[in-house]
Protein backbone atom coordinates (compact mmCIF):
# COMPACT_ATOMS: atom_id res chain seq x y z
CA UNK A 1 0.00 0.00 0.00
CA UNK A 2 1.34 3.46 -0.95
CA UNK A 3 1.52 5.69 1.72
CA UNK A 4 2.02 9.69 1.85
CA UNK A 5 5.03 9.93 4.65
CA UNK A 6 8.36 11.79 4.96
CA UNK A 7 9.97 9.12 3.76
CA UNK A 8 8.19 8.97 0.63
CA UNK A 9 8.99 13.12 0.39
CA UNK A 10 12.57 12.46 0.87
CA UNK A 11 12.72 10.05 -1.81
CA UNK A 12 10.62 12.73 -4.12
CA UNK A 13 13.57 13.40 -6.88
CA UNK A 14 11.11 16.37 -7.13
CA UNK A 15 11.33 17.29 -3.52
CA UNK A 16 14.02 17.19 -1.33
CA UNK A 17 16.94 15.81 -3.37
CA UNK A 18 15.99 19.76 -5.32
CA UNK A 19 17.21 21.11 -1.22
CA UNK A 20 20.53 19.29 -0.79
CA UNK A 21 22.34 20.95 1.51
CA UNK A 22 20.45 20.99 3.90
CA UNK A 23 18.64 18.45 6.77
CA UNK A 24 15.26 16.39 5.66
CA UNK A 25 13.87 18.13 8.88
CA UNK A 26 15.12 21.71 7.86
CA UNK A 27 13.28 21.13 4.36
CA UNK A 28 10.09 20.25 5.70
CA UNK A 29 9.96 23.00 8.02
CA UNK A 30 9.89 25.10 4.95
CA UNK A 31 7.81 22.89 2.22
CA UNK A 32 4.75 25.26 1.25
CA UNK A 33 3.75 23.09 -2.12
CA UNK A 34 3.92 19.11 -2.10
CA UNK A 35 2.90 17.80 -5.75
CA UNK A 36 2.05 13.91 -5.51
CA UNK A 37 -0.51 13.83 -7.80
CA UNK A 38 -1.09 10.21 -9.93
CA UNK A 39 1.24 8.61 -7.76
CA UNK A 40 -1.18 5.38 -6.51
CA UNK A 41 -1.00 7.03 -2.58
CA UNK A 42 -3.84 5.15 -0.70
CA UNK A 43 -3.36 6.84 2.45
CA UNK A 44 -1.82 9.86 4.30
CA UNK A 45 0.62 9.15 6.65
CA UNK A 46 2.15 11.25 9.28
CA UNK A 47 3.09 14.73 7.56
CA UNK A 48 3.00 17.06 10.92
CA UNK A 49 6.67 17.73 10.36
CA UNK A 50 5.17 19.90 7.36
CA UNK A 51 3.67 22.92 9.21
CA UNK A 52 3.98 25.58 6.76
CA UNK A 53 2.20 23.31 4.10
CA UNK A 54 0.04 25.96 2.41
CA UNK A 55 -0.75 23.90 -1.13
CA UNK A 56 -1.42 19.75 -1.34
CA UNK A 57 -1.74 18.13 -4.74
CA UNK A 58 -3.14 14.09 -4.70
CA UNK A 59 -5.50 14.20 -7.56
CA UNK A 60 -5.38 10.92 -9.39
CA UNK A 61 -4.40 8.95 -7.07
CA UNK A 62 -6.36 6.10 -5.00
CA UNK A 63 -7.09 8.10 -1.47
CA UNK A 64 -10.74 6.36 0.46
CA UNK A 65 -10.57 8.48 3.46
CA UNK A 66 -9.11 12.31 4.21
CA UNK A 67 -6.79 12.05 6.81
CA UNK A 68 -4.14 12.93 8.93
CA UNK A 69 -4.11 16.36 7.93
CA UNK A 70 -4.84 17.93 12.08
CA UNK A 71 -1.45 19.39 11.58
CA UNK A 72 -2.02 21.64 8.39
CA UNK A 73 -3.29 25.10 10.15
CA UNK A 74 -2.12 26.80 7.21
CA UNK A 75 -3.47 24.96 4.19
CA UNK A 76 -5.15 27.13 1.63
CA UNK A 77 -5.31 24.59 -1.45
CA UNK A 78 -6.15 21.11 -1.30
CA UNK A 79 -6.65 19.30 -4.28
CA UNK A 80 -8.61 15.74 -3.72
CA UNK A 81 -9.74 15.30 -7.44
CA UNK A 82 -9.92 12.35 -8.91
CA UNK A 83 -9.85 9.33 -5.70
CA UNK A 84 -12.20 6.90 -4.22
CA UNK A 85 -13.03 9.20 -1.03
CA UNK A 86 -17.10 8.27 0.35
CA UNK A 87 -17.32 10.96 3.58
CA UNK A 88 -16.04 14.71 3.86
CA UNK A 89 -14.07 14.36 7.08
CA UNK A 90 -11.22 15.29 9.19
CA UNK A 91 -11.30 19.55 7.95
CA UNK A 92 -11.94 20.98 10.72
CA UNK A 93 -9.11 22.20 11.47
CA UNK A 94 -8.45 23.89 7.89
CA UNK A 95 -8.83 26.57 8.90
CA UNK A 96 -7.09 28.66 6.17
CA UNK A 97 -8.33 26.60 3.30
CA UNK A 98 -9.88 28.87 0.44
CA UNK A 99 -10.22 26.26 -2.11
CA UNK A 100 -11.09 22.62 -1.96
CA UNK A 101 -10.98 20.17 -4.53
CA UNK A 102 -13.50 17.03 -4.54
CA UNK A 103 -14.80 16.16 -7.92
CA UNK A 104 -14.69 12.88 -9.40
CA UNK A 105 -14.84 10.86 -5.88
CA UNK A 106 -17.61 9.14 -4.31
CA UNK A 107 -19.03 11.61 -2.10
CA UNK A 108 -23.07 11.36 -1.68
CA UNK A 109 -23.43 14.14 1.05
CA UNK A 110 -21.47 17.78 1.85
CA UNK A 111 -20.68 18.00 4.99
CA UNK A 112 -18.12 18.50 7.44
CA UNK A 113 -17.64 22.57 6.62
CA UNK A 114 -18.88 23.52 9.61
CA UNK A 115 -15.52 25.18 10.83
CA UNK A 116 -14.32 26.50 7.05
CA UNK A 117 -16.09 29.72 7.31
CA UNK A 118 -12.83 30.96 5.23
CA UNK A 119 -13.94 28.72 2.36
CA UNK A 120 -14.32 30.89 -1.21
CA UNK A 121 -14.54 27.90 -3.62
CA UNK A 122 -16.09 24.17 -3.12
CA UNK A 123 -15.58 21.90 -6.84
CA UNK A 124 -17.59 18.27 -6.34
CA UNK A 125 -18.85 17.68 -9.74
CA UNK A 126 -19.22 14.42 -11.31
CA UNK A 127 -19.20 12.43 -7.69
CA UNK A 128 -19.71 8.61 -8.39
CA UNK A 129 -23.15 8.00 -6.96
CA UNK A 130 -24.81 4.92 -6.65
CA UNK A 131 -27.88 4.23 -9.59
CA UNK A 132 -31.24 6.58 -8.24
CA UNK A 133 -28.82 8.48 -6.04
CA UNK A 134 -28.71 12.45 -5.69
CA UNK A 135 -25.36 14.43 -3.96
CA UNK A 136 -27.19 15.83 -0.73
CA UNK A 137 -26.29 19.05 1.37
CA UNK A 138 -26.02 19.02 5.27
CA UNK A 139 -27.90 22.55 6.21
CA UNK A 140 -24.99 23.47 8.73
CA UNK A 141 -22.05 23.31 6.34
CA UNK A 142 -23.95 24.71 3.78
CA UNK A 143 -24.67 27.71 6.38
CA UNK A 144 -21.38 27.93 7.70
CA UNK A 145 -20.26 28.89 3.97
CA UNK A 146 -22.85 31.54 3.35
CA UNK A 147 -20.11 34.35 3.98
CA UNK A 148 -17.84 33.17 2.17
CA UNK A 149 -18.48 31.00 -0.64
CA UNK A 150 -17.70 32.63 -4.04
CA UNK A 151 -17.36 29.20 -6.41
CA UNK A 152 -19.43 25.96 -6.25
CA UNK A 153 -19.21 23.52 -8.86
CA UNK A 154 -21.82 20.43 -8.37
CA UNK A 155 -22.02 19.51 -11.99
CA UNK A 156 -23.52 16.05 -13.21
CA UNK A 157 -24.55 14.73 -9.36
CA UNK A 158 -28.53 13.83 -10.25
CA UNK A 159 -29.76 17.01 -7.80
CA UNK A 160 -33.63 17.88 -8.28
CA UNK A 161 -33.48 21.14 -6.63
CA UNK A 162 -31.03 23.54 -5.03
CA UNK A 163 -32.86 25.17 -2.11
CA UNK A 164 -30.65 24.12 0.54
CA UNK A 165 -28.17 26.31 -1.15
CA UNK A 166 -30.26 29.47 -1.05
CA UNK A 167 -28.48 31.19 1.89
CA UNK A 168 -24.82 31.10 -0.41
CA UNK A 169 -25.68 34.70 -1.22
CA UNK A 170 -21.74 35.03 -1.84
CA UNK A 171 -21.87 33.13 -4.77
CA UNK A 172 -20.23 34.75 -8.05
CA UNK A 173 -19.95 31.40 -10.16
CA UNK A 174 -22.69 28.65 -10.15
CA UNK A 175 -22.37 25.31 -11.95
CA UNK A 176 -25.10 23.04 -11.72
CA UNK A 177 -24.81 21.96 -15.39
CA UNK A 178 -26.14 18.13 -16.11
CA UNK A 179 -28.51 17.26 -13.35
CA UNK A 180 -32.45 17.12 -12.76
CA UNK A 181 -33.29 20.25 -12.10
CA UNK A 182 -36.93 21.04 -13.25
CA UNK A 183 -38.84 23.91 -12.04
CA UNK A 184 -37.79 27.36 -12.75
CA UNK A 185 -40.23 29.14 -10.23
CA UNK A 186 -37.87 27.62 -7.45
CA UNK A 187 -34.32 28.57 -9.35
CA UNK A 188 -35.77 32.04 -9.29
CA UNK A 189 -36.71 32.37 -5.73
CA UNK A 190 -33.09 31.46 -5.36
CA UNK A 191 -31.11 33.32 -7.62
CA UNK A 192 -33.15 36.14 -6.61
CA UNK A 193 -31.15 36.11 -3.61
CA UNK A 194 -27.78 35.83 -5.19
CA UNK A 195 -27.20 39.40 -5.83
CA UNK A 196 -23.33 38.93 -7.08
CA UNK A 197 -23.98 35.91 -9.06
CA UNK A 198 -21.93 36.82 -12.25
CA UNK A 199 -21.50 33.23 -14.00
CA UNK A 200 -24.36 30.47 -14.17
CA UNK A 201 -24.02 27.41 -15.69
CA UNK A 202 -27.43 24.89 -15.70
CA UNK A 203 -26.89 24.00 -19.39
CA UNK A 204 -27.98 19.98 -19.50
CA UNK A 205 -31.02 20.79 -17.16
CA UNK A 206 -34.66 19.58 -17.90
CA UNK A 207 -35.34 23.29 -17.01
CA UNK A 208 -33.57 24.85 -19.91
CA UNK A 209 -36.53 23.06 -21.98
CA UNK A 210 -38.91 25.22 -20.61
CA UNK A 211 -40.48 28.59 -22.29
CA UNK A 212 -38.51 31.85 -21.80
CA UNK A 213 -36.02 30.24 -19.94
CA UNK A 214 -32.98 32.36 -20.44
CA UNK A 215 -35.02 35.73 -20.24
CA UNK A 216 -36.82 34.77 -16.84
CA UNK A 217 -33.13 34.11 -15.42
CA UNK A 218 -31.35 37.02 -16.88
CA UNK A 219 -34.19 39.33 -14.88
CA UNK A 220 -33.69 37.29 -11.69
CA UNK A 221 -30.11 37.53 -11.85
CA UNK A 222 -29.41 41.05 -11.23
CA UNK A 223 -25.41 41.21 -12.44
CA UNK A 224 -25.42 38.18 -14.64
CA UNK A 225 -22.93 38.44 -17.22
CA UNK A 226 -22.80 34.77 -18.81
CA UNK A 227 -25.68 31.86 -18.50
CA UNK A 228 -24.87 28.56 -20.19
CA UNK A 229 -21.78 29.67 -21.52
CA UNK A 230 -23.18 32.88 -22.99
CA UNK A 231 -22.72 36.15 -22.27
CA UNK A 232 -25.29 38.31 -21.82
CA UNK A 233 -25.81 41.86 -23.61
CA UNK A 234 -26.64 44.79 -21.31
CA UNK A 235 -29.34 46.15 -23.89
CA UNK A 236 -31.15 42.58 -23.25
CA UNK A 237 -31.16 42.41 -20.05
CA UNK A 238 -32.57 45.91 -19.95
CA UNK A 239 -35.52 45.37 -22.35
CA UNK A 240 -36.25 42.31 -20.41
CA UNK A 241 -36.26 43.75 -16.74
CA UNK A 242 -38.55 46.69 -18.17
CA UNK A 243 -40.94 44.57 -20.13
CA UNK A 244 -41.27 41.91 -16.92
CA UNK A 245 -41.80 45.46 -14.51
CA UNK A 246 -44.16 46.56 -17.72
CA UNK A 247 -46.22 43.23 -17.41
CA UNK A 248 -46.12 43.45 -13.64
CA UNK A 249 -47.95 46.68 -13.76
CA UNK A 250 -50.77 45.95 -15.54
CA UNK A 251 -51.68 43.44 -13.70
CA UNK A 252 -51.89 45.25 -10.94
CA UNK A 253 -53.92 47.82 -12.96
CA UNK A 254 -56.35 44.99 -13.57
CA UNK A 255 -56.36 43.71 -10.11
CA UNK A 256 -57.12 47.15 -8.77
CA UNK A 257 -59.86 48.08 -11.73
CA UNK A 258 -61.80 44.70 -10.38
CA UNK A 259 -61.19 45.87 -7.29
CA UNK A 260 -63.90 49.16 -8.04
CA UNK A 261 -66.00 47.23 -10.34
CA UNK A 262 -69.65 47.96 -9.16
CA UNK A 263 -71.19 44.59 -7.17
CA UNK A 264 -74.61 43.91 -8.72
CA UNK A 265 -77.17 43.51 -5.87
CA UNK A 266 -78.83 40.84 -7.26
Amino acid sequence: MACLTVDLIAKSGKHFKKRRGISLLQYLKTLTHLHFSNRNIEEIGDLSMCRNLTVLYLFENRLTKICSLDFASNLTHLYLQNNNITHMDNLSNLKKLSKLYLSRNRISVVEGLEELSGLKELHLENQQLEPGDQLLFDPMSILALAESLCVLNINNNNIEDIKDLSVLKELEHFSAAKNKLLHIDELEDVFELWSKLLILDLSGNPVCKQRKYRDRLIVACQKLGTLDGKDINEITRQFLVNWKAAKESKKRKNKNEMLTWPVDVH
